[in-house]
């Protein structure tokens, strides 16, 4: 026990030996007893009970981890799919944070990018399908955030970016308020011969793709010398289908990939590689910058329709507005987050917006048709009464909204379908093809006045 007042007790005691009387003598020492209870007892509490300090808005870092073609059935924690990959790292995430089961994306990769870093929906930004282009007048989370923050992170794009439309190698998201970006411009036609970009520049690389995006991360990481947010975006599992090096997954018995095989074992393989990559990164972690980072993980769409499994059929995936195209999986873990297990509000990409400034210390919680949720990674509370996301591949042009309970597809061309998702989680009966009684009734329309507001 430290005690900084001894020196001044055993001069007391020497007092306390002079006095000449005995009743003196007791109050002297009973003085000196309570005036070390005084002066050591604090400082005993403090050494021995020490009371964690909570990470504080903007002073933790942030991860945002993009997975490309991630649906529910493809991942562990969730009912959906039978077949799971051996994901050990996505798992210590999830069991140690929040995995959200009502998250909504937009069909395909483009416009929920473009949902997340403009926090605008996509009929706002005219990003609504794979390949549309961004504006450059859109201020997107990362400019907005050190506007908010006064410059206090530094900020980084890695992997793929596809806000540029298809062919464009010139561009550079930099340009666009980010501090640091290398990665992929549009999709990706092979994991092993790539054009990388990098500040500005492009060159062919010819190593594995999730490794390479790893690798820049860890060494931008350990450049940083203050809070810092980090969007990568992997391409896996992504098409083409393709065999990863040998030592990232777990898959048996497969050879190189050929038209025509099964192509489940090679989608889990690359969800398995980039698992392992992840596991890299975290690992290239200090314990300390571990623990001060917030974690999001994400798919951008529902699983493609060679791999989807049951309860989504093929026609009911990826591209589309129904729950296996647009509600995929999300995990939040680190700092800022107090709560563990399933989440069951209904949560918007669009809403990252938000929630990642609020984390780095912005004031605002709503903007644009973005609301944070950083209160659910504590206190669970409700953030939003309805979810929106839309498709205009220049085919269909159509839009969903739900609240949770029912969900309501609209067609340009004036085709309805309408869900109760308690009932029917997987939309398998579009009550407008029956009689709907009551309740269906005013649900349908609460649904239409909403979704009449948002697009107008």
């Amino acid at each position: 026990m430290k005690c900084y007042q001894m020196k001044s007790t055993v001069i007391l005691l020497e007092i306390s030996k002079k006095l000449n009387t005995i009743p003196m003598r007791i109050y002297t020492l009973l003085f000196i007893v309570g005036l070390l209870f005084l002066s050591c007892g604090k400082d005993n509490e403090e050494v021995s009970n020490p009371t964690p300090t909570p990470t504080e808005e903007g002073n933790s870092n942030i991860l945002l981890i993009i997975v490309d073609d991630l649906g529910k059935d493809a991942l562990s924690g969730y009912s959906e799919g039978t077949i799971k990959p051996n994901t050990p790292n996505l798992n210590e995430l999830r069991n140690k944070g929040l995995l959200f089961n009502n998250f909504w994306v937009y069909p395909t990769c483009s416009p929920t990018r473009a949902s997340i870093i403009t926090g605008k929906y996509g009929y706002r930004t005219g990003v609504k399908w794979a390949g549309d282009v961004l504006n450059d007048s859109e201020t997107i989370l990362q400019k907005h955030i050190n506007e908010q923050t006064n410059n206090k992170y530094s900020t980084a794009v890695i992997g793929k970016w596809h806000l540029a439309g298809s062919n464009n190698r010139t561009y550079n998201p930099e340009n666009l308020g980010i501090d640091y970006y290398a990665g992929v411009i549009s999709g990706t036609a092979d994991y092993f011969q790539w054009e990388l970009t990098e500040d500005g520049a492009t060159s062919t690389q010819n190593n594995y793709i999730t490794e390479k995006f790893t690798d820049l991360s860890i060494d931008w990481i350990a450049e940083q010398s203050k809070p810092w947010f980090l969007w990568l975006a992997y391409t896996a599992p992504h098409t083409p289908f393709h065999l990863p090096p040998s030592e990232m997954h777990s898959q048996q018995g497969l050879g190189e990939y050929t038209s025509g095989a099964d192509v489940l074992p090679y989608y889990m393989a690359a969800i398995e590689a980039m698992d392992y990559q992840i596991g890299r990164l975290l690992s290239s972690l200090s314990a300390e910058e571990r623990d001060n980072t917030t974690i999001i993980v994400l798919g951008d769409n529902g699983t493609p329709n060679q791999a989807a499994q049951s309860p989504y059929a093929s026609n009911k995936a990826k591209g589309t507005l129904y729950q296996g195209g647009i509600n995929t999986p999300m995990i939040v873990s680190g700092a800022q987050v107090s709560r563990t297990g399933s989440d069951h509000n209904i949560v918007s990409s669009t809403d990252l917006f938000a929630t990642i400034a609020e984390i780095a210390g912005g004031a605002t919680t709503e903007i644009n048709d973005s609301k944070s949720f950083k209160s659910l990674l504590s206190l669970g509370n409700q953030t939003r009464e309805f979810q929106y996301s839309e498709k205009n591949n220049d085919t269909t042009d159509s839009w969903t909204i739900s609240n949770g309970s029912f969900k309501l597809v609209v067609n340009a061309n004036g085709e309805k379908e309408f869900f109760n998702l308690t009932n029917d989680p997987y939309e398998q009966e579009n009550l407008l093809e029956g009689t709907l009684n009551g309740n269906e009734t005013s649900e349908k329309e609460k649904l239409e006045e909403e979704l009449l507001k948002i697009r107008n």
